[in-house]
């Protein structure tokens, strides 16, 4: 059996910090590594209002 490792094609996108607050680098990322979402507000609304609160201001 071939190894999984050699099919892997993409590269992770650069990150920044070390430990428990490393996190991608967001200057580099691009909509192929999937950071396009734009229902997200709307998400983030639908939410807050099934656990019963109010969307802090400029949330949007």
């Amino acid at each position: 059996m071939s190894d999984p490792l050699d099919r892997a094609t993409s590269k992770a996108p650069p990150t920044l910090g070390e430990g428990c607050v490393r996190r991608y680098d967001p200057e580099a990322l691009s909509s192929e590594d999937g950071t396009e979402f734009p229902d997200a507000a709307e998400l983030w609304r639908t939410l807050q209002e099934t656990q019963g609160e109010e969307p802090a201001e400029g949330s949007e």
